[in-house]
C-alpha cells in the first residue's frame, strides 16, 4: 500500500488511551508472614502467652510456681524425717563427746587452765624462792580441789605449756646468736625436751605401780609439776645470753636448787602422806622406798634443766 493510504486510514482510526497496569498484591493473612519483613514479628505470640499466664489476682502478672525446696518442706513426711535426722544429730554429737572425754579429759583440763594473772605471778614467786613459803597443802572443797587461782600450792599446765614454748624460741634465740640456728636443730631441741618429759612420767608411774603407792597423784598432775622446771631452764640460758657462762651458771644453779626444794616439799604431801593416812610406820620399808622415790624425782630435775641447756651457752 502506498504511505499516504496508509497514513490516511491511520488518521480516520480512533486511537486508544494506554492505562497503567494494575498489579494485585495479596493481602497477607493473619498466619503468614510479610514478604517484605526481614525477621518475624515474635511479639504478638509472646504478648499472646503472657496474656494467657495471667494470675487470679488479674494484674497482668505470671503466677509463681512452688520451688521444689518449698513443696519438700510442705510434706509432713519430709518434717518427720528432718526431725528423725536432727535427733540423730544429736545423738552422735553426744556419743562423740563421751568418746573423746574417755580419751581426752576435757573437763579435767579445764581445771588446769583455771588460772589468773595474779596466780601466775605468785605461782612464778613460789618456783624461784620456795624458802619463804609455809603452807603446801593443796585446798579442798567438798571432796574437790579448788581452782588454781585460788591456791598458789594447786598444780596448773598454763605456766608448764607457756614455759615449754618459751624455751624452745629461747634456744632458738640462743643458736642464732651462735650462727648455729636451722629449723631441724630447733625441731630436735624441742622433741628432746618432749621425749625426756615423756620418759619422767612414764618412770614415775611405772615406780608408783611398783611401790604400790596409793596416791591422788594423776598423770596430769606429774605433767604440771615436772614441767616447772622449763620456767628454771628459761632464767639460765637468758642470764647465759647477757652475761656468759658466769651468769648462766649462778642463775641455773640457784633455780636447780629452789625446784629441788619445790619438788621435795609438793611430793612429800602426795606420797608419803597416804602411807601416814594408811598407817604405815615412818621408818618402814615401804615407807623408805616412798622417801627414796621421792628424792629421786626431785633429784632428776636439776640434771635434765643441765642437760637440755649446757650446749646453748657457748
Amino acid at each position: 500500500m502506498h504511505p499516504a493510504g496508509l497514513a490516511a486510514a491511520a488518521a480516520g482510526t480512533p486511537r486508544l488511551r494506554k492505562w497503567p497496569s494494575k498489579r494485585r498484591i495479596p493481602v497477607s493473612q493473619p498466619g503468614m508472614a510479610d514478604p517484605h519483613q526481614l525477621f518475624d514479628d515474635t511479639s504478638s505470640a509472646q504478648s499472646r502467652g503472657y496474656g494467657a499466664q495471667r494470675a487470679p489476682g488479674g494484674l497482668g502478672y505470671p503466677a509463681a510456681s512452688p520451688t521444689p525446696q518449698a513443696a519438700f518442706l510442705a510434706d509432713p513426711v519430709s518434717n518427720m524425717a528432718m526431725a528423725y535426722g536432727s535427733s540423730l544429730a544429736a545423738q552422735g554429737k553426744e556419743l562423740v563427746d563421751k568418746n573423746i572425754d574417755r580419751f581426752i579429759p576435757i573437763t579435767k583440763l579445764k581445771y588446769y587452765f583455771a588460772v589468773d594473772t595474779m596466780y601466775v605471778g605468785r605461782k612464778l614467786g613460789l618456783l624461784f624462792f620456795p624458802y619463804l613459803h609455809q603452807d603446801w597443802e593443796v585446798q579442798y572443797q567438798q571432796d574437790t580441789p579448788v581452782a588454781p587461782r585460788f591456791d598458789v600450792n594447786a598444780p596448773d599446765l598454763y605456766i608448764p605449756a607457756m614455759a615449754f614454748i618459751t624455751y624452745v624460741l629461747v634456744a632458738g634465740l640462743a643458736l642464732g646468736t651462735q650462727d648455729r640456728f636451722s629449723p631441724d636443730l630447733l625441731g630436735l631441741q624441742a622433741s628432746s625436751a618432749l621425749a625426756w618429759l615423756t620418759l619422767e612420767v612414764l618412770a614415775i608411774l611405772l615406780s608408783l605401780y611398783l611401790v604400790t603407792v596409793n596416791t591422788d597423784l594423776t598423770t596430769i598432775d606429774l605433767v604440771a609439776f615436772l614441767g616447772y622446771k622449763y620456767v628454771g631452764m628459761i632464767g639460765g640460758v637468758l642470764m647465759g645470753l647477757l652475761f656468759g657462762k658466769i651468769g648462766y651458771y649462778l642463775v641455773l644453779g640457784w633455780c636447780c636448787v629452789a625446784i629441788f626444794v619445790f619438788m621435795i616439799r609438793t611430793l612429800r604431801l602426795k606420797i608419803l602422806a597416804d602411807a601416814a593416812a594408811e598407817g604405815v610406820p615412818v621408818r618402814g620399808a615401804r615407807n623408805q622406798l616412798r622417801m627414796y622415790l621421792t628424792m629421786a624425782v626431785a633429784a632428776a630435775q636439776p640434771m635434765l634443766m643441765y642437760w637440755l641447756t649446757f650446749h646453748l651457752v657457748r
